[in-house]
């Protein structure tokens, strides 16, 4: 498992993040299209995840309503892939939100993107719905972590 360094990064680091999104998404998206996401936006978070000072990954957020915060990206570079990165960019994220007063972490993924899929699962989110993706026309898995909820799922096991 990598420990990676995690640090929130301002607007002004916002070239990095678009590079890094490049890098990990198809297709590739401009600076403009991330500075129309932020605008009106309240409360955006940026997080760089760095192994060796070298840049691994990113998350990225934004309250989407009072009490409500959307993390919009997370991604992690090809070489640094399956050694808990994601993980700890999404415990990063989870504490800054608690610490900033939201009750619930929200975000939507494609049904093939497994690893994001066990990885919310294990980290305590729960499928809340399905959205059409009008730009793709497949559905997104709508999740969701209730902060508030300290109910020990693992009790759970013998079902």
């Amino acid at each position: 498992m990598a420990n990676a360094e995690i640090t929130p990064v301002g607007l002004g680091e916002l070239d990095l993040l678009v590079d890094l999104f490049r890098q990990v998404f198809r297709p590739g998206r401009e600076r403009a299209f991330f500075e129309r996401r932020f605008r009106g936006r309240y409360n955006p978070l940026l997080l760089l995840a760095q192994v060796d000072r070298k840049p691994a990954g990113f998350a990225i957020g934004y309250e989407l309503k009072p009490g409500t915060f959307y993390c919009w990206l997370v991604g992690v570079l090809a070489p640094y892939r399956r050694s808990g990165i994601a993980a700890q960019l999404m415990e990063a994220m989870t504490a800054w939100v608690r610490d900033n007063g939201y009750h619930i972490i929200r975000f939507e993924c494609y049904n093939s993107q497994r690893p994001m899929l066990h990885l919310a699962i294990r980290q305590g989110y729960d499928i809340v719905g399905l959205r059409l993706d009008p730009d793709t026309g497949t559905n997104l898995i709508i999740m969701e972590c209730d902060l508030g909820d300290t109910a020990d799922d693992e009790s759970s096991d013998d079902i």
